[in-house]
C-alpha cells in the first residue's frame, strides 16, 4: 500500500503509552499500533528506500538491562534508511535526522584529521553554515569538554573536533497534516538538504 500518513490513532497511542507504559495497555493497544503507527511507517520507509537507502525499523520494546527507567516499551517508533538516515514518529511528531551519530575510533580520527585541515574543515564550516540558514539544527554527540588530545585548544574548528558524532535534526509539530500522504515530502526534502553533510562524512570518515 502507499504511504497515506499517520491517523489521529496513532498519536493518540502514544500519548496513552506515555501515561501508561505498562504490558496491559500495550497488549489491549496492539492492534491500534500495527495498523495506526508500524504499517504507516513501514510504508514510508518503503517509499524512502529507493533514494535513501535499505531501511530498519526498530522493535518497540526497550533495553532496560541497565537501565534505573524500567518502563517496556518506547514512546516512539524510529527506522533507519541506509547508513546515514533516520526517521521517528511520536505523540510529539514527526522527526529526522541524518548524519552519523556515533563514531567509532578509526571513524573518529578520520574525522578529526579532515576536520583540522584547511581545505576540507573548510568545506564542512561551509556546508553546516547553509544548512543552519535553512532551519536545520546541527548536533554534535558526546562532545568533549575539551580539547581532542593532539589538537590546540585555540584551534578555529575546536567546536567541530570535540564532536564524537554529527548529525543534521528536523522536527515538525502534530497536526492534521500527519494524516496526509504529503507528510513523506518533508522528511524527503530533509534528507536532501542533508545531503551534503552525509556525504563529507562519507567521503572523510567512512560508513
Amino acid at each position: 500500500m502507499a504511504f497515506g500518513g499517520w491517523p489521529a490513532e496513532a498519536v493518540e497511542f502514544y500519548e496513552g503509552l506515555e501515561t501508561d507504559n505498562s504490558k496491559s495497555y500495550w497488549t489491549s493497544h496492539k492492534a491500534v499500533y500495527e495498523d495506526a503507527v508500524l504499517r504507516p511507517m513501514q510504508e514510508l520507509t518503503e517509499l524512502l528506500a529507493a533514494e535513501f537507502g535499505e531501511p530498519k525499523i526498530f522493535r518497540p520494546y526497550r533495553d532496560i538491562r541497565f537501565s534505573a527507567d524500567k518502563t517496556p516499551y518506547k514512546t516512539h517508533i524510529g527506522a533507519v534508511l541506509g547508513h546515514t538516515s533516520y526517521v521517528q514518529f511520536s505523540a510529539d511528531g514527526l522527526g529526522a535526522g541524518a548524519g552519523m551519530w556515533h563514531l567509532e575510533p578509526g571513524q573518529l580520527t578520520r574525522y578529526r584529521a579532515a576536520v583540522a585541515a584547511d581545505g576540507t574543515g573548510a568545506d564542512l564550516e561551509a556546508i553546516i553554515a547553509e544548512l543552519e540558514k535553512a532551519g536545520v539544527e546541527i548536533h554534535g554527540h558526546e562532545s568533549l569538554k575539551s580539547a581532542p588530545r593532539g589538537y590546540p585548544p585555540d584551534h578555529p574548528r575546536i567546536g567541530l573536533l570535540r564532536h564524537k558524532g554529527l548529525t543534521t535534526w528536523q522536527h515538525w509539530e502534530p497536526g492534521p497534516w500527519l494524516e496526509e500522504s504529503s507528510a513523506a515530502d518533508k522528511v524527503t526534502e530533509f534528507f536532501r538538504t542533508s545531503a551534503a553533510v552525509c556525504s563529507w562524512l562519507t567521503s572523510h570518515v567512512g560508513s
